[in-house]
C-alpha cells in the first residue's frame, strides 16, 4: 500500500510539472501523457502541486483571478461554475499608464478577458457583499491573458483549475479608490466596450461577474474559506471578464472604453 501510494504521489507530481513545463513555454499538453483529474476536487490538488512549484523557485502569489464569473459563456466551454487561482508576482503587471504591449510567444492560444479589479486593504470581516466592500482599498479595470494548454480550448473544470485556472497574465490599470461608488451595487451597472483595431467586437456590463465584481470575490472569500483559508490585506483579485475571451494575436491593437464609474479605459498592442 505504502508503494502504492508513494507511486500515486509520483505520479502527481511529475504531472504538476509537466503542467508547468507547458504553462513557461507557451507549449500544449499531450493529453494522452497528462491524464485528468478525476474531481473538481483532485483538480485543485494538482494546482496546489503546480503553486508548490512556482513558490520553490522564487514566484509569490499576489492575490486571485476569479475564473468563468460570466455566466453567458458557460455553455460554450461546458464550465458551470467559477474557478480560481493565485496571480503571481511574475504574471501581474501594475501599468503607470493607459497604454501597454505583451508578447504572445510564451502563451498557448491566448486570449483577452477585460476585467475588474479589486485590491483589499484588509481581511473582511465577514464574507457578505457589504463585509467584502467596506475591506477594498482601490478598484481597477484590467487586462487578463488567459491561456490554454488544451488544444483548442477543450477541457473539464477539473482540467482547467490545475492548469492555473488558465491564467497567464494580468496588466492593471489606473488604481481608483474604492469611493469611486457609493455602493457596491454600482459596479454592477459600468458599462465596457471592447474594440479591436477601432472596431467595436464585444461589450459588457459589471453584471457579468456573477452579477457584480464584488460578489464574485464574496464567491471567492467563501470558497476559500470552506478549504481553510482566506483573503489578506494587499490581495489583487481579477473577478472575471465581462465578454467573451477575444483570441490573440501579434499584431494586434485592442481598446476599452468604460462607462459608469470613472474607471479609464485600457489600450493593448500585441506582438
Amino acid at each position: 500500500m505504502l508503494n502504492t501510494r508513494m507511486s500515486q504521489q509520483t505520479s502527481e507530481d511529475a504531472l504538476a510539472a509537466a503542467i508547468l513545463s507547458a504553462w513557461d513555454a507557451g507549449a500544449s499538453l499531450d493529453p494522452d501523457v497528462v491524464t485528468p483529474p478525476a474531481s473538481l476536487e483532485a483538480g485543485l490538488a494538482r494546482q496546489e502541486a503546480v503553486n508548490t512549484l512556482r513558490r520553490a523557485r522564487g514566484e509569490k502569489p499576489v492575490g486571485y483571478k476569479i475564473g468563468f464569473t460570466n455566466r453567458s459563456i458557460w455553455p460554450l466551454y461546458k464550465v458551470f461554475h467559477p474557478i480560481w487561482a493565485p496571480v503571481w508576482n511574475t504574471t501581474l503587471t501594475q501599468l503607470d499608464a493607459t497604454r501597454a504591449e505583451i508578447g504572445l510567444q510564451h502563451f498557448a492560444e491566448p486570449r483577452l478577458e477585460p476585467e475588474i479589479v479589486l485590491c483589499l486593504a484588509r481581511t473582511p470581516q465577514g464574507s457578505g457583499a457589504d463585509a467584502i466592500f467596506e475591506a477594498i482599498d482601490w478598484i481597477a479595470h484590467g487586462l487578463e491573458i488567459v491561456q490554454s494548454p488544451y488544444p483548442g480550448w477543450k477541457f473539464s473544470a477539473a482540467e482547467a483549475v490545475a492548469a492555473q485556472s488558465l491564467h497567464g497574465a494580468l496588466m492593471v490599470g489606473s488604481r481608483k479608490p474604492r469611493s469611486i461608488v457609493a455602493r457596491w451595487q454600482d459596479l454592477a451597472e459600468l458599462q465596457l466596450t471592447l474594440a479591436l483595431d477601432g472596431q467595436p467586437i464585444a461589450s459588457g456590463s459589471g453584471a457579468q461577474a456573477l452579477g457584480n465584481p464584488v460578489l464574485a470575490l464574496a464567491h471567492l472569500a467563501d470558497e476559500l474559506a470552506r478549504q481553510g483559508q482566506s483573503l489578506h490585506a494587499g490581495d489583487i483579485i481579477t473577478t472575471g471578464t465581462l465578454t467573451d475571451a477575444q483570441p490573440l494575436t501579434p499584431g494586434q491593437c485592442w481598446t476599452t472604453s468604460i462607462a459608469g464609474c470613472g474607471l479609464d479605459g485600457l489600450e493593448l498592442h500585441t506582438r
